[in-house]
């Protein structure tokens, strides 16, 4: 997909900091700044489906082992 340009306002530290940081010497500053974007929005995309899982299973921890623990039962572990 082709890349857009946007203008955003960056305060001086932080700038300071992004360009410190040896991606932003070796690939520039965009490069950089969608990188930290795509992280940001993948770990936001976690913390909801942490969420969802939490509040779909939250209270029935009980009803989730006793559904599973013959199958964990029967697993062979590797000895340490």
């Amino acid at each position: 997909m082709p890349a857009r340009s946007v203008q955003i306002s960056i305060d001086e530290d932080l700038l300071r900091k992004i360009d410190g940081q040896p991606e932003t010497k070796e690939h520039g500053r965009s490069a950089f700044i969608r990188s930290a974007v795509r992280l940001y929005l993948e770990v936001q995309q976690r913390r909801a489906r942490d969420r969802a899982y939490a509040q779909g299973y939250g209270g029935r921890a009980g009803e989730v082992w006793d559904e599973f623990s013959e199958l964990i039962a029967g697993q062979a572990w590797p000895e340490r």
